[in-house]
């Protein structure tokens, strides 16, 4: 794999690179030049290590991140989500993370939830936080969504004995000893099931915490957010 790391400039912020040093953020980046510069510089703020795993991007999405301060590993060709994923994972320990925090390059996700969910699994010594949109009122999916979601939730959980909220959430918290265990196969909208029932078979503590996902107009426009979903369900259906 072929990896392109950007040269932040030192400046008065340098003190705050220093915060979460033992975190990695891991980005699955396909195609999101409009938006990943904002993403990644808000996270830069507060994490010193952004990594973004560019899955082949048609436009300038790597050279953007890059720019905004996020190292970027650049996939040669296009291998999905899940191996998108599965490369930050590696990477990320082989630093000596002792956290991932996955979050999505679209800007559906607040990095004021990445934050205390990460807080959570520090003072509660736990492996996993998974996000849920569901266990607050801030995240408005629509009537269809919610149903579509709700389903592929009660799909997964019967799958994986687990009694999750919100089984499709990008953004979770994950430590080393379960990142350990992980790996993911499966490419399209399979391996957010995947990657539940692999860390459910851990055995390792977890928990949820209550997350907001922003759809935004971005977000609609490229008719992510339903068309995901459905895709979740058929992935459900046909593994």
């Amino acid at each position: 794999m072929e990896s392109m790391t950007a040269d932040p400039q030192l400046s008065s912020t340098a003190a705050s690179d220093l915060k979460h040093a033992d975190t990695w953020i891991v980005i699955p980046l396909f195609n999101e030049a409009t938006v990943i510069a904002d993403v990644v510089a808000e996270l830069r703020e507060q994490y010193s290590n952004v990594l973004c795993i560019n899955d082949c991007s048609t436009d300038n999405s790597a050279a953007v991140a890059a720019a905004a301060g996020a190292e970027v590993i650049n996939h040669p060709i296009n291998l999905g989500q899940g191996a998108a994923l599965q490369t930050g994972f590696d990477y990320a320990l082989e630093c000596g993370a002792k956290y991932v925090i996955t979050f999505d390059a679209d800007g559906q996700h607040r990095l004021v939830d990445a934050n205390a969910m990460l807080a959570l699994a520090r003072e509660r010594d736990l492996a996993i936080v998974f996000g849920s949109r569901f266990l607050d009122d801030r995240t408005k999916p629509g009537l269809l969504k919610k149903i579509v979601l709700k389903t592929a939730v009660w799909a997964t959980n019967l799958g994986t004995r687990m009694k999750l909220t919100d089984a499709h959430n990008g953004l979770r918290v994950i430590r080393a000893d379960a990142l350990r265990l992980i790996q993911l196969k499966q490419d399209r909208m399979a391996h957010g099931t995947e990657i539940v029932v692999q860390l459910g078979r851990t055995g390792l503590p977890w928990a949820e915490h209550p997350v907001e996902v922003i759809y935004t107009d971005y977000s609609r426009a490229k008719g992510q957010s339903l068309l995901n979903s459905i895709n979740i369900l058929i992935d459900l259906i046909i593994r």
